[in-house]
């Protein structure tokens, strides 16, 4: 159902596309799509115990200011012992520091791959073109990506076969870490085949980046975009684990969501909708707040606050998301931008019910309404839910199905 939909788009569309630029006049070089290389890829989280496992030498992120480094299985189960809270072990991370540069010739940088006959683009691929429709008729200028500097946490540059990241300030916790470590692996599924580009990268929530300037948008990366912004959406970093709050890489975790859907048949879950999460980060989720179970009034509605600093002091022992797959409806709403929360929600197997978002990110402009999720009207959320409730209550037959 829901999360065999999120998988198969992950293996095809963890993708976006990149820059290729040259200091060249844009005008002789073919228009924004040719310049434009798409990153795509079966979902690459998935070589992240295995890559882990094979080899115990540095590898290469940065020239200038990263390093990416594999931990060996007797370091890392050193670190186990040593840990005293409930986390999982980061099997690779990057060493992000500001001195030196090192570089692993273990690691292929070109390959041999069957080309597929016959092959057609997924229709949501014309998201990618939308994406970048704002550079189709001037193209891209080295100006244009020098503009991009003044809000990107980090320029990454693929050069035959090797990533080289310049960073420029530190990110919201590791959101910048697990970004590269991402398409470090990417490199490594597909050696030799991701062209060679260069991009910038905006690890903050919020698009910035308005069509309206004269001299063309500069073409930045970020996690999520809305209407009236130019960003150029890249799948965000939790794909491949969120260590502050300890989430698994997205292959880790829906697996654990799948054996958790099976222990609750839909129509034997609580018949109500179900949210969890940080209501202070956006006046919307508390508006949600005000459509709670209470002594006189009663919305269909579970919803409840999640502490994580609380949690991190306890282990994360309430936090587990496979375990939240307990209601037939859970509800999606953004925060401060969008919100990784919604993968998460739509794997679960409830029906999503999704308040009107005003921001996408990589792949909710291909869900569809009615089919993919309910819609909740952003004013009147308390009777949109219950009358969604209501609803799939007394059709159990129709929703389950």
């Amino acid at each position: 159902m829901m999360q065999r939909f999120i998988t198969e788009r992950s293996k095809k569309q963890l993708t976006t596309d990149s820059t290729l630029v040259k200091k060249a006049p844009v005008s002789t070089y073919t228009p924004l799509l040719l310049l434009l290389i798409l990153l795509t890829t079966a979902f690459v989280s998935s070589l992240w115990s295995t890559l882990s496992t094979t080899n115990t030498k540095p590898t290469i992120i940065g020239k200038k200011t990263s390093v990416a480094n594999v931990v060996s299985a007797k370091d890392s189960k050193s670190e186990e012992k040593s840990s005293s809270r409930k986390r999982f072990q980061l099997e690779a991370t990057l060493n992000c520091s500001n001195n030196g540069k090192q570089r692993c010739t273990s690691y292929p940088t070109s390959g041999v791959f069957e080309r597929e006959e016959g092959g057609v683009c997924p229709e949501y691929f014309r998201w990618i073109h939308e994406d970048v429709g704002a550079w189709k008729e001037r193209g891209i200028s080295r100006e244009m990506v020098e503009r991009a500097k003044k809000s990107a946490h980090f320029r990454l540059v693929v050069k035959r076969g090797r990533v080289y990241v310049e960073r420029y300030k530190k990110s919201i916790q590791t959101r910048e870490v697990f970004t590269m470590w991402g398409i470090v692996q990417l490199l490594r599924k597909y050696p030799g085949k991701v062209a060679d580009l260069e991009l910038m990268f905006d690890c903050d929530d919020l698009p910035v980046i308005r069509g309206s300037s004269l001299a063309g948008p500069p073409p930045l990366f970020r996690y999520c975009g809305d209407r009236w912004t130019d960003d150029i959406v890249f799948p965000d970093w939790s794909f491949w684990g969120w260590a502050e709050i300890n989430i698994r890489p997205w292959e880790h975790v829906l697996k654990e969501m799948e054996k958790g859907n099976r222990r609750i048949k839909w129509n034997d879950r609580e018949p109500y909708a179900y949210w969890k999460g940080n209501p202070f980060v956006a006046e919307t989720r508390q508006d949600l707040l005000k459509c709670n179970v209470s002594t006189t009034q009663d919305w269909n509605a579970r919803l409840y606050v999640q502490d994580w600093i609380q949690e991190s002091q306890q282990g994360f022992n309430n936090s587990n998301l496979a375990s939240q797959c307990t209601h037939r409806y859970k509800i999606y709403i953004e925060g401060y931008a969008w919100s990784v929360s919604e993968k998460y929600i739509l794997a679960c197997d409830s029906v999503t019910l999704m308040v009107k978002p005003r921001f996408y990110d990589f792949f909710i402009r291909s869900l569809q309404p009615m089919q993919h999720y309910w819609p909740i009207r952003d004013k009147g959320k308390c009777k949109s839910i219950k009358h969604a409730v209501d609803w799939g209550n007394n059709h159990k037959e129709e929703v389950s199905t």
